[in-house]
């Protein structure tokens, strides 16, 4: 018999009605507003290098990746994109700067899609009709990848830098483009670095167009900083239902990546949760080390794939209440701590013992498959 446990299922969103966009597929991941939200990340090694891409994509896909991104600067990496293609256990889009002709061979190699930077891809608008036929024949989605970095000098020149409004009339114009003959299999993304011009960016874009949107804060820097920057800016947009695809830019291996990206869309209810430590940032009630026993539980319990919550408390005021309400708790006082299943107390221990008892009882929970998530 399933015991259901105190972990909710993910309610349907309620941060906002999620914007009605146009649908495509990248491969088998279904992108836009009747889908759920995908992560993706990039990879970092020479695409050349077909074997150590394929393992660094199995990474991200055992991490929680549903897309990977790869570059093809050279004609090396083009040669090698038919092989990651057909390997690959996630779909693969083909990044491409600078030269078109890579854009053709990308599709003729089968990637799921391809994203391409009108801002810097040579006499990119004069290619845009055979682009158009060549994706179209082989049902290839094309991302319309805006950057604050390479923006068109026309607009740079206009607006007098990468303005939101400069991002979206890129966009847009190019979208257009497309339209014109009669592709509209397109994702949109127009990156900044500064999660304010981003935000803002993407709200004008989402009022003038139903195209599937790509957020992403670019260049967001090293690991804690990337992470708050993206944190904040996709949750400002997916408050108003705005974004059907989501990338962290870390100064980071790009499973940390995809790491943050789940995290984020499972705080927001928006990705089924697995495995939530609730701990307290202790205080001067705190009467065990919360700090070193959050540690330990979280590193024990890290790779746990289950919808499971272990509250981790550090003292008597309001560590029994979270314990309680939680999976798997504990409630911390005076060198010892009472360890709490499913709202009940079943043993106290000591301090020494906190960490190990808590894992010992998390994974017997999983074991015994006495989990499944109630709604709540």
């Amino acid at each position: 018999m399933t015991v259901p446990l105190g972990m909710p299922a993910p309610p349907a969103p309620t941060l906002g009605t999620r914007r009605r966009t146009r649908q495509l597929h990248v491969g088998p991941v279904g992108v836009g507003s009747d889908f759920p939200i995908a992560v993706q990340s990039m990879t970092t090694t020479v695409t050349a290098d077909v074997n150590a891409t394929l393992q660094q994509i199995a990474e991200l896909s055992t991490a929680g990746c549903d897309i990977v991104r790869v570059a093809c600067p050279s004609q090396d990496d083009a040669d090698a994109l038919a092989a990651i293609a057909a390997k690959s256990p996630i779909p693969v889009i083909a990044d491409i700067h600078f030269q078109p002709r890579y854009v053709f061979a990308a599709i003729e190699a089968g990637c799921a899609a391809i994203r391409v930077n009108p801002g810097n891809i040579k006499k990119f608008d004069d290619q845009v009709k055979d682009i158009a036929r060549a994706a179209k024949d082989r049902g290839t989605p094309i991302r319309i990848g805006v950057n604050a970095g390479s923006l068109d000098a026309r607009l740079l020149a206009k607006h007098g830098r990468a303005t939101p409004e400069a991002l979206v009339e890129s966009a847009l114009w190019e979208a257009s483009l497309f339209a014109e003959h009669d592709f509209h299999d397109l994702k949109i993304s127009v990156k900044h670095n500064d999660p304010v011009i981003m935000v803002r960016a993407y709200e004008l874009l989402a009022e003038a167009c139903d195209y599937p949107l790509h957020l992403g804060v670019t260049e967001a820097g090293p690991a804690f900083q990337g992470t708050v920057k993206s944190a904040v800016a996709f949750g400002a947009l997916l408050r108003q239902g705005i974004g059907d695809t989501i990338r962290v830019s870390l100064s980071a291996p790009p499973v940390e990546e995809i790491k943050v990206g789940t995290q984020i869309l499972q705080a927001l209810n928006l990705r089924p949760r697995k495995l939530d430590i609730v701990s307290c940032p202790s205080c001067g009630r705190a009467q065990v080390d919360v700090y070193k026993l959050a540690a330990e539980v979280t590193a024990a319990l890290e790779g746990m794939d289950i919808p499971l919550r272990v509250a981790v408390m550090g003292c008597v005021v309001n560590g029994p209440g979270e314990a309680r309400e939680a999976d798997l708790g504990v409630a911390s006082g005076n060198g010892k701590g009472q360890i709490f299943v499913r709202g009940e107390v079943i043993r106290t221990v000591p301090e020494s013992r906190i960490a190990e008892t808590l894992i010992e009882e998390a994974l017997r929970l999983a074991e015994s498959g006495e989990f499944a998530p109630v709604a709540g």
